[in-house]
């Protein structure tokens, strides 16, 4: 194959010669095997009649093995169209073909959406001291920057979530990251307030599908076996905030306004006032942001060849494209694989004896909102336990998604306005101390991923603790304002918060039961984003009264998730996933 290929080309089994295998000379994942195996062995032990049926025990090297398979897995979900059979084969196939270079570079690329994410939530958070010495709005006021900024967020997680479910996983992964970093490189020429606002804004649309577009991608061409995996894409995010923050520390201190100067924009003439000359030190940092993020996109594009998801394909009666893509992965993998359309076929049916193979657009819609009705979210509450779950859950993330933009989003204001008769806080102290923050988080997240698995701790102890310890420090930072003494608690409330992010990814998905997970996941999304679009409005109308109000108001709410995460029914360490 060469370096370079189409990224939009379509494939066939003959682009990648030598991966197939017959089912019978396979390499089937191990338990799968073990599972067979334990089945006929103890018709065998029982004898008599019972004896006589081990022959429906099959091998798991056989077709009638791999539907046995498929019947069981498909026994507990909604739907049971030749698609649905037809998706269950192909993950049984990527399964056996299991982790290798193409997942891990999948990982990386992925990763890059995560750490772009909160690239460019600190980013904003990092220019808005600087946007209110350039164009006049009050410190309070320009937090209405982080307001329009997750507007976008909001409606590219809407809209990139469904889109990839009709135009394709691989269009839509590749242009989020465009649209980021395309805006991103124009916000740094915004000549207004409210025209910077709008360029965040719609660089919010192509940051906000990544996420959900991401890790839909990732799990797809996940083996069930590495599921873990997708949780540990939660590791780039700190990374992303760490990135912004020594950048900004390189450009905004050395290319920035005395911070005592106002806005030439509400000052009289001839008056010494911040002029945009003077002021490009965001403008360099959002124009670096842009690019890095722009050139992650060329990553994306032109130095990985992404196939499309065989679960797109499926759903479009693409059958034979869905085919060679895995026969793709295998390849890229140096394994072989035992998919076959005739497989396909003669598990779910063949093209012309089936109506249900291809989802129409109408079909595929309706499924995605179908996550959403009460048929779906029902089962989340099928138990008083689960049901006690699922609230709490739902309530960590949205106390969660306020409280952290309310301190978080920002922190460089909180850092540079020392209090009231004191001279604001040098610049360059201002972002030298926020790279610090940011460099003592990063351990957080990869501390979680080793405690959660600790005897007697877990994922429940880890979580409350570090939520608890995250709560009373933002309590803390208001005690002074002394730089030294904020670094100190911001940088202790970074590395515990991160540890509470880390443990909440990996926690929420093992909860849910695996038919309704999407649901409930979804739906924990959905409530994070929407509280922290309205915490730029309580920052704004509480900070106007008591500038530390933001803050309690984030103290506050973290410490009533830590009440809810006390309240836990469900300890999932050391157990499989319901």
């Amino acid at each position: 194959m060469p370096i370079f290929m189409n990224p939009f080309a379509k494939h066939d089994v003959s682009d990648f010669p030598d991966v197939y295998v017959p089912l019978a000379d396979a390499h089937r994942y191990a338990s799968v095997v073990a599972q067979h195996e334990e089945k006929t062995e103890k018709s065998d032990i029982a004898g008599g009649e019972a004896g006589r049926q081990a022959s429906l025990n099959y091998s798991a090297y056989s077709i009638e093995g791999l539907r046995a398979e498929i019947d069981s897995d498909l026994a507990a979900s909604g739907h049971d169209a030749a698609y649905d059979r037809k998706s269950k084969v192909i993950n049984k196939a990527i399964q056996d073909i299991g982790m290798g270079r193409y997942q891990w570079e999948l990982f990386v690329l992925c990763g890059f959406g995560w750490l772009a994410d909160n690239l460019w939530l600190q980013g904003v958070a990092l220019t808005l001291p600087q946007l209110t010495l350039e164009f006049g709005p009050s410190s309070t006021q320009v937090r209405y920057t982080t307001c329009a900024t997750f507007v976008g967020l909001c409606v590219g997680a809407s809209f990139w979530g469904i889109a990839s479910d009709i135009i394709g996983r691989r269009l839509a992964f590749n242009a989020t990251l465009f649209l980021a970093g395309v805006f991103g490189l124009a916000v740094g020429g915004g000549n207004t307030w409210i025209g910077t606002c709008g360029l965040f804004a719609a660089l919010g649309v192509g940051v906000g599908g990544n996420l959900p577009v991401d890790g839909a991608l990732f799990l797809e061409f996940l083996p069930f076996a590495s599921g873990n995996l997708l949780t540990m894409l939660s590791v780039w995010w700190p990374v992303g905030q760490l990135i912004a923050s020594l950048i900004a520390w390189g450009f905004i201190p050395n290319y920035s306004c005395d911070p005592t100067l106002k806005s030439c924009h509400i000052t009289a003439p001839g008056v010494a006032c911040c002029q945009s000359a003077d002021n490009r030190g965001w403008r360099y940092f959002t124009i670096t942001l842009g690019a890095l993020t722009f050139f992650m996109f060329v990553c994306r594009f032109f130095f990985f060849h992404l196939y499309e998801s065989p679960k797109f394909l499926l759903a479009r009666g693409r059958q034979a494209e869905a085919v060679a893509t895995v026969h793709g992965i295998a390849y890229k993998n140096k394994r072989k694989t035992w998919l076959t359309e005739e497989i396909l076929n003669e598990i779910g049916g063949y093209p012309t004896a089936v109506s249900t193979e291809k989802l129409s657009t109408g079909e595929i819609i309706k499924r995605k909102f179908g996550s959403f009705s009460a048929e779906r979210i029902g089962p989340l509450f099928r138990t008083k336990r689960l049901g006690i779950t699922t609230c709490l859950i739902w309530f960590c993330w949205a106390t969660i998604g306020m409280g952290y933009p309310l301190f978080n989003a920002f922190l460089p204001q909180y850092l540079q306005n020392a209090g009231k008769d004191v001279p604001p806080t040098p610049t360059n102290i201002v972002y030298r101390n926020y790279a610090i923050t940011s460099i003592v988080g990063v351990p957080g997240s990869i501390l979680a991923c080793y405690t959660v698995d600790v005897k007697y701790i877990g994922r429940k102890g880890t979580i409350a603790v570090a939520t608890l310890l995250t709560g009373i420090i933002l309590f803390l930072f208001t005690i002074s304002s002394n730089p030294n003494y904020q670094t100190t608690m911001s940088s202790l409330e970074a590395f515990f918060q991160n540890i509470m992010y880390g443990v909440l990814y990996a926690y929420t998905p093992e909860v849910f039961p695996a038919p309704n997970r999407g649901t409930g996941t979804g739906i924990a999304s959905f409530l994070n984003r929407i509280a922290g679009l309205c915490a730029p409005i309580v920052a704004v109308h509480a900070g106007g009264v008591n500038p530390n109000a933001p803050v309690y108001a984030a103290g506050s709410l973290i410490l009533a998730a830590f009440l809810a995460m006390c309240l836990f029914p469900i300890e999932t360490r050391g157990k499989q996933s319901l």
